[in-house]
């Protein structure tokens, strides 16, 4: 007997209706297909994300200074970050470049946020289109062109190629991204609160510190990350403008490459630095999901 001959009913003797004589289709095996598809695409993005992190960690343990050869597990490129003097002298420059560029950008960046959201609406959207120039303007261009304006006062600051630069550059590009995660909290924070403060006796600036920065905190501490990662990883506008051998790690890598001496205590302190983003991103999440058992709980 066919599969597809109609089933007579016992009581009626007519035909029994099937959901394929109202146009339905089992497209059982369609979805089991898109499935996998779906599952291919997410090992293979995975795989194109995390396969050069993987790759630093195993030239990091490569005792060979070649990459394409590999020797014995080792830990001794973890040791000589700490005992190569030009690699440990580019780090401490990108510490030194990020923590006071970040510094900066989270205090006049809360303040800017803080105008823009205080200032009419015509003059909050001319400020905002200011603000997102810079984030809008590619990298090469913004280099060039802070280079260029720092080249004007070469005349009255012969030396401010180098460390003086490096902090303003990077404070012009990281100051945006601190305004663009202040402002979203200010507009979520009751516009009562700075009025009832000053109704109160309080002095304006000490209702910034003490209702203002408290309410938007948790935006404050975005810009702050947001802000310290660009700076930290920048390389493009950093080339333009720096000088004076004063070099970041970025700048390093790239003249050692073009010298052909790079050493692999490089790959140990990225995979350190991989390994230490990982560890507070998993710290962050385990304080977050206690905070939320403990908010259930009560």
């Amino acid at each position: 007997m066919r599969k597809d001959t109609p089933k007579i009913s016992s009581i009626s003797g007519k035909e029994i209706a099937t959901m394929s004589a109202y146009g339905y289709k089992d497209y059982t095996i369609l979805k089991k297909v898109l499935k996998i598809l779906g599952w291919c695409v997410v090992i293979s993005v995975a795989i194109m994300l995390y396969l050069s992190i993987f790759v630093i960690f195993i030239y990091s343990i490569n005792s060979n200074k070649s990459v394409n050869e590999f020797g014995e597990v080792t830990l001794k490129w973890y040791k000589e970050i700490w005992t190569h003097r030009m690699l440990r002298t580019s780090i401490i420059n990108t510490f030194a470049v990020s923590l006071v560029a970040t510094l900066l950008s989270t205090i006049f960046g809360t303040l800017i946020a803080i105008g823009i959201y205080s200032a009419a609406k015509k003059k909050q959207k001319w400020m905002m289109l200011l603000n997102n120039i810079p984030l809008l303007n590619a990298d090469i261009v913004t280099g060039i062109s802070l280079m260029l304006i720092f080249s004007l006062l070469l005349r009255i600051f012969p030396y401010i190629f180098g460390f003086p630069t490096l902090i303003i550059a990077h404070v012009y590009f990281t100051l945006p991204y601190v305004i663009l995660n202040v402002l979203p909290k200010l507009r979520e924070m009751d516009p009562n609160l700075i009025d009832a403060a000053l109704d109160l006796g309080v002095k304006p600036k000490k209702a910034i510190w003490k209702v203002v920065v408290p309410a938007v905190k948790s935006g404050i501490l975005s810009g702050v990350l947001m802000a310290f990662t660009m700076s930290f990883d920048d390389f493009v506008i950093s080339y333009f403008t720096t000088g004076n051998g004063f070099d970041n790690l970025s700048i390093w890598i790239y003249g050692s490459i073009g010298r052909k001496d790079l050493t692999p205590a490089v790959y140990a302190f990225n995979s350190l630095v991989i390994f230490g983003a990982m560890a507070i991103l998993l710290s962050v999440n385990a304080v977050r999901r206690k905070n939320l058992k403990r908010s259930r709980k009560s």
